[in-house]
């Protein structure tokens, strides 16, 4: 999607994907975006990870972060540095999720909203039922400092590509798009903000795999869930080698 974006809102459900490698990590996020992505990216991101060499452990967190130079030597995790400015205390940042959703039983979703505060310029992120977690100072940013230039929503591994092969860390459940409902991870009630401060469906919403015999994804939309997707894999399998 590409055009001016003032925040994104979404519900996810939040699993326990196997992770192969200590160095390796899967996530599910959206991200807020504006700039180059070589040299001035500048990237608001807000979800649930597994990664064990991060956290120390295999539970699925609670996680933020922001670049504002393609990741080269700004930004962070949660308050790992001076930037996000938390103002909730009941909500921490790298917190592990508990419950989590179940393989054909009950789904664990969480909601997440990024949106820029009109009056100051901050990008503020909203946890649960409209609980405001912190925010990101407009003077963090370059290209963001005014709008967003593009959303996306989606799951990310980290493929060390052991003994040669593709790694077997799992993206949301581990299962395939196709296999839905209680089976699969998903993104629904996907919303952008517009430049009225209203939330509004995404226009132009593409789907993208990189590799889509490894994870793959499938888009849909209807009156309960409005547009949403499933998405994920299980990483190597006969088709992924």
């Amino acid at each position: 999607m590409g055009d001016q974006y003032y925040g994104a809102k979404a519900s996810l459900n939040v699993w326990m994907p196997h992770i192969q490698e200590p160095s390796e990590f899967s996530l599910s996020q959206m991200w807020v975006i504006s700039g180059d992505f070589v040299n001035d990216l500048n990237t608001i991101e807000a979800g649930w990870q597994v990664s064990p060499g991060h956290f120390g452990d295999l539970y699925p967190r609670f996680f933020t972060y922001w670049t504002t130079d393609a990741y080269q030597s700004t930004g962070c995790y949660n308050l790992l540095c001076s930037g996000f400015v938390q103002t909730n205390n009941q909500i921490a940042l790298g917190a592990a999720i508990d419950p989590t959703s179940q393989y054909n039983g009950a789904q664990f979703d969480i909601n997440l909203l990024v949106w820029k505060d009109p009056n100051h310029g901050d990008w503020w992120l909203d946890f649960g039922d409209e609980q405001s977690v912190g925010y990101w100072p407009a003077s963090l940013f370059s290209n963001l400092a005014d709008h967003a230039s593009m959303v996306q929503w989606g799951g990310e591994i980290v493929n060390k590509g052991p003994e040669g092969m593709h790694t077997s860390t799992q993206m949301g459940s581990g299962h395939f798009a196709e296999e839905g409902f209680t089976r699969a991870s998903y993104f629904k009630n996907i919303q952008v903000v517009d430049s009225d401060n209203s939330l509004i469906p995404p226009i132009n919403l593409q789907l993208l795999s990189d590799r889509p015999e490894c994870y793959d994804i499938q888009a849909g939309e209807n009156d309960k869930w409005g547009n949403y997707f499933y998405y994920g894999g299980a990483g190597r399998n006969p088709r992924c080698p």
